[in-house]
């Protein structure tokens, strides 16, 4: 049950449609005892900078999750950026600092490589080519560049024809 003392964390994208955070964390957060709850948030490119900033005043709101088309965007928002924010160009978690200004984090690429491991993939002694160096690529090449025994790393940047 959401209450007054429920910590909201607004997940960002346009549209909201196809989101699935909420169903996959929502759920989790009941099963342990965890009293937040994410709610989708659809807004628009044009009323992201404000948005973010009227969130920042909510003193229940924990956090972020963004999505498209705001990930590139939220880098240049946020007071405080990760390492993997940084490398990736592109932010989608977000966390409101107690100074009321934003934090920002890159988790798409620990995410892929830990489900890649998990499926038995070696990445111990191998050779990765990441296809793409714009913000997923991006997100997943900097945690396989971080990993110690990775033999060669190469991202390929595909020209645009647009």
């Amino acid at each position: 049950m959401i209450t007054g003392r429920t910590r909201l964390i607004a997940h960002l994208g346009y549209p909201t449609e196809a989101f699935k955070a909420p169903m996959i964390y929502n759920p989790w957060f009941e099963r342990q005892g965890i009293d937040a709850v994410v709610v989708p948030m659809g807004v628009k490119p044009d009323d992201y900078a404000r948005t973010l900033d009227a969130l920042a005043s909510l003193t229940n709101l924990h956090g972020a999750l963004v999505t498209m088309p705001h990930k590139v965007a939220t880098l240049a928002l946020v007071a405080e950026a990760s390492p993997e924010a940084r490398i990736a160009g592109a932010c989608n978690a977000l966390r409101l600092r107690d100074d009321g200004r934003w934090q920002g984090d890159m988790f798409d690429g620990a995410g892929f490589v830990r489900g890649a491991v998990r499926k038995g993939v070696r990445i111990e002694g191998a050779r990765a080519i990441v296809a793409g160096a714009g913000g997923v690529g991006s997100a997943i090449a900097a945690p396989l560049a971080q990993r110690p025994r990775l033999r060669r790393l190469h991202v390929e940047q595909r020209e645009r024809t647009d």
